[in-house]
């Protein structure tokens, strides 16, 4: 019927069932097991007919009653008939018990309640000798113990006579009744050994007697044929599952191990799939199969190539990082196009975590770079940037490696960013170092770099934000002492072709970068060089840490990935590299200025710098340094204190204005309020506060916010979901809006307070005008 519900001959089928004859019994309940199903109503009017030939003395009649109840069965004829099962399963008939036990199972999923009916007879159908009834008495006990963890403990004492079971299918010779390419009843032993891993979980006693015998089934099964390997492949979940030895679980990786040379495709990728599940249960014995899984990188099956990249990624720690991303970064030059944007950031990650040196981490994101440039996260390349504005020993080095990688390529956008920024940066090193890179240091002159640089900006590849890129470079290099009058006059001829740009960004850093030619000597000032940016969390994590720099000599045979780039160098620590390494609710409190650093003494007067120059040149006071106010919100946790940057290159700082809390809610014993801190014209941080009022705590707090449309709304974790009393806990948001538009929030909220649950809704609107910039 394909699924369609049929509204004739079910009436006819009834009548069949009630006829005495067995032929009109079995083509009725065919019938009805057709026509019929659990939603039916009229299968109310088939309970009776059923209980009747239950108790029929034909045990065919019984044996087709216990076949339509175990299709068609629904929650309340499984109550009704549940008695009827139960006496059955203590049958003398094998044919009969064995039908009942999967009645019994049918009954256990509809009504989990009756579980414990059937425990008693199920522990007598374990004992039972014939092969049918064992193999449908365990999966109903597999059923059981998964329902009900109860049954789970009445069963651990069944584990030896289990064990006994299975020992006699591995030691028993041939049965051609049960043989199946040669192993005895292969269907048992895998259900027996499915049994066997959930009593064994958890549970040390029933592991140590199952220990032996999967030993030696382990070893007797013949891995020849996919019998065998189904049985194996069940034994080495059993051993992973339960609380086994470690040299169980050794020879249970190894049967993996082996799988993964077979020739069947769906026994590798079993494999793999099941490596990479226990890879962080034992990663030394799933290394010993490292090159027979790099092996399954150039496997013709995709799927398999994708298993065994993800368990690659897994197997890379300090001691295997070198030999891991060369095999990696090779498979990424071939690799198809949906795997690279996941491999570069798994492969750049992992040189972030497990790199040797600093050398060998920008020489392997070097290379992904210039193998999979087009398919390379922002989040990356604003790490490798901020790596080697931290290293300043490597930056003449990398920005030679940029410098040839974008004369033989530039079709790689991220390569392309990179070596724009990094030159624009680092001009004036690589000119009057050269690229350090060849075995004689080779010069390189102003009018290369700019030509370079410009073959970017008119090549096909360029698009909106390579541009952008190339006009700051371009003018950066301009500034820079080392570049001649020649090449800066050419450089300002092509700022001003692009004053036109139909691209409005394109066009507006244009004219600013132009005007800056009419600064005289500001513009050095304006366009120095950046200081470090500021370390920070990232999906890299934190971008520099306290590793050798390695050697800054170049390789022999030029391979950026070679043992030569060992370390050889002091250990570069970057300042303050070691306070940044903090939690979330660390980070956030340094976002949202609750430093502990803050300090209530004044500064001394700093001296006027080049910036405030700049400054007064478009009529901007600069205000003085005043005492630094701390805030009112007490800090959750003291941020670490940045380094000291040199004073040209940042404005002064005005005073910190002092943070006004506004009441969102009060009810309950539950207060609320919201203390909002302008970042930047548009964007507002606010830390929501928690409070209770009485002595009863609030716990399960569940807080939600939104904003208009025209507004955007992110928002951290609360640090912790129940508040004590007299406690604060706390929530940060950041709204980005309109500049001049009010903020209003919708707040969502549910809490326990006092035993009883509260859920409540606010519409906050209650900021003053203008927190958002704009205001006079």
């Amino acid at each position: 019927m394909l699924g369609s519900e049929a509204h004739f001959g079910q009436m006819e089928c009834l009548k069949l069932v009630a006829s005495p004859r067995f032929g009109d019994k079995r083509l009725g309940y065919l019938g009805i097991m057709l026509l019929l199903d659990e939603s039916q109503e009229v299968l109310t009017l088939v309970t009776n007919s059923l209980k009747n030939d239950m108790n029929h003395a034909n045990m065919y009649v019984v044996g087709l009653a216990l076949c339509t109840f175990a299709d068609i069965a629904s929650e309340e004829m499984s109550r009704d008939l549940a008695n009827e099962i139960e006496k059955l399963l203590g049958s003398s008939n094998t044919y009969i018990r064995k039908k009942a036990a999967l009645c019994a199972l049918r009954v256990v999923k509809k009504v989990p309640d009756l579980a414990d009916h059937f425990v008693t007879k199920a522990k007598n159908l374990l004992a039972d000798r014939n092969h049918g009834v064992l193999l449908t008495a365990i999966t109903l006990v597999i059923e059981m113990v998964q329902t009900d963890t109860a049954c789970l403990e009445e069963f651990r004492n069944a584990v030896p006579l289990l064990v006994r079971h299975l020992k006699s299918l591995v030691t028993t010779g041939y049965s051609p009744e049960h043989d199946v390419s040669g192993l005895t009843d292969p269907f048992l032993q895998v259900k027996i050994l499915r049994l066997l891993r959930l009593l064994g979980k958890g549970d040390v006693q029933a592991s140590e007697t199952m220990n032996d015998i999967l030993a030696q089934v382990a070893t007797n099964t013949d891995s020849t044929k996919n019998v065998g390997n189904s049985i194996l492949y069940e034994t080495v979940m059993t051993v992973l599952e339960i609380e086994a030895d470690s040299g169980l679980r050794v020879m249970a990786i190894n049967i993996l191990g082996k799988f993964l040379g077979n020739r069947d495709n769906n026994i590798r990728y079993v494999a793999l799939n099941t490596l990479n599940k226990v890879v962080s249960i034992d990663t030394n014995a799933v290394q010993r199969h490292r090159n027979i899984i790099l092996d399954c990188l150039r496997d013709g099956d995709i799927s398999i190539r994708r298993r065994a990249l993800e368990l690659s990624y897994a197997l890379i720690n300090e001691n295997n990082v070198r030999v891991l991303i060369r095999e990696l970064l090779a498979f990424l030059e071939v690799a198809d196009d949906e795997f690279k944007l996941g491999m570069t950031t798994q492969i750049c990650l992992a040189a972030e975590r497990f790199a040797p040196n600093k050398r060998w981490h920008i020489d392997s994101v070097l290379r992904v770079l210039k193998l999979a440039g087009n398919f390379v996260r922002e989040e990356i390349l604003s790490s490798f940037i901020r790596l080697v504005a931290h290293t300043p020993e490597l930056q003449g080095y990398t920005a030679s490696k940029l410098y040839n990688a974008l004369r033989a390529d530039i079709s790689q956008e991220s390569l392309t960013l990179a070596a724009t920024w990094i030159i624009g940066e680092y001009s004036e090193i690589l000119l009057e170092q050269g690229l350090v890179d060849e075995d004689q240091p080779k010069p390189v002159s102003d009018a290369e770099l700019v030509d370079l640089l410009i073959s970017v900006l008119d090549s096909p590849y360029a698009n909106y934000l390579t541009r952008q890129f190339v006009l700051t470079a371009i003018t950066k290099i301009s500034s820079r002492p080392t570049t001649s009058a020649t090449q800066q006059e050419r450089i300002q001829t092509l700022l001003a072709s692009y004053t036109t740009s139909p691209e409005l960004e394109i066009q507006q850093r244009a004219v600013e970068f132009a005007s800056l030619f009419t600064l005289g000597d500001l513009r050095s000032g304006v366009l120095e060089r950046m200081p470090p940016p500021e370390l920070k969390a990232t999906v890299m994590g934190v971008v520099s840490e306290n590793k050798p720099v390695g050697s800054v000599q170049p390789s022999k045979d030029g391979d950026l990935l070679g043992d030569d780039l060992s370390s050889t160098g002091p250990a570069a620590a970057v300042n303050g590299a070691a306070a940044v390494a903090q939690s979330n609710k660390d980070l956030l409190a340094e976002i949202f200025g609750s430093s502990g650093a803050s300090s209530s003494t004044p500064t001394a007067q700093a001296p006027r710098t080049t910036a405030q120059d700049i400054l007064s040149l478009f009529d901007s006071t600069p205000t003085s340094p005043v005492a630094t106010q701390p805030t009112s919100i007490p800090s959750t946790s003291a941020a670490a204190a940045a380094p000291a940057r040199p004073a040209v290159t940042s404005p002064p700082q005005p005073a910190q204005p002092r943070l006004v809390s506004y009441p969102a809610y009060d009810k309950n014993g539950l207060r609320i309020s919201l203390t909002p801190q302008p970042r930047q014209p548009g964007v507002v941080d606010i830390q929501v506060r928690f409070q209770v009022s009485g002595g009863v705590p609030a716990s399960d707090i569940n807080f939600q916010a939104a904003v208009p449309k025209s507004q955007q709304l992110q928002i951290w974790p609360i640090s912790n979901p129940a508040v004590q009393p007299g406690a604060v806990e706390t929530l940060n948001m950041r709204v980005t809006a309109p500049v001049g538009a009010n903020v209003r929030l919708r707040l969502r909220l549910s809490y326990s307070l006092g035993g009883s649950a509260f859920q409540d809704q606010v519409d906050f609107a209650g900021f003053p005008p203008g927190i958002t910039g704009g205001g006079s």
